[in-house]
């Protein structure tokens, strides 16, 4: 169970879009909206974990046209959450950059990224304690991932909220943000690309 839990702090702590856009909610909104969006990755963390120890996310994956649609879709996706956290303040026309991300987005963002299913499929493939039954394994999995995942998200978002509360100039927090945004495209290509060669 050590070993178990060892792993779920760091993939969980290792930057991905969950906590990168957590971050950056935090760095662009403050701790009101944060909270919002977190609740929403919570939610959808938990239906991904549920998808997998049901074996729906590897139906799903195994069909290849399936699988490329919702990739694409997926990036598509963390790739406008992206933009909302980098160009927030700015007047662009073609996206509404002022509103944060609400308990829906982090739902949808769980549920469009790909680390999620990685992980999830991991720790619920893996580090088997439990020989006895699978079940009290499973459940007790599901409340030691939920224990960590908690508080490393609200670290990040304090991160995040932290960085915004420097005072900093429009200019630098501006820089801040694009960079959070970029981070979470690179994280979300290597993360897809794992996912890809993984199912």
């Amino acid at each position: 169970m050590v070993s178990f839990l060892l792993a779920v702090f760091f993939l969980l702590i290792t930057p991905g879009p969950g906590v990168l856009s957590t971050a950056g909610v935090g760095a662009a909104f403050g701790y009101k909206p944060g909270f919002r969006y977190l609740f929403g990755l919570f939610i959808g963390t938990n239906l991904v974990a549920l998808a997998v120890v049901s074996g729906l996310a590897t139906i799903v994956f195994s069909m290849p046209y399936v699988r490329t649609m919702l990739l694409v879709a997926s990036a598509m996706y963390l790739i406008y959450l992206a933009f909302r956290i980098a160009l927030t303040g700015s007047k662009i026309a073609f996206i509404e950059t002022s509103r944060a991300p609400g308990v829906l987005n982090g739902i949808a963002l769980q549920i469009v990224n790909p680390k999620a299913y990685a992980v999830n499929t991991t720790l619920f493939s893996g580090f088997a304690f439990m020989q006895s039954s699978l079940l009290l394994e499973t459940l007790i999995k599901f409340v030691l991932i939920n224990v960590v995942w908690i508080p490393i998200h609200i670290l990040w978002l304090g991160a995040g909220v932290w960085l915004k509360k420097l005072n900093l100039t429009t200019r630098c927090q501006r820089g801040i943000n694009i960079a959070m945004g970029v981070s979470l495209m690179i994280v979300v290509g290597l993360a897809s690309k794992s996912l890809w060669h993984g199912l």
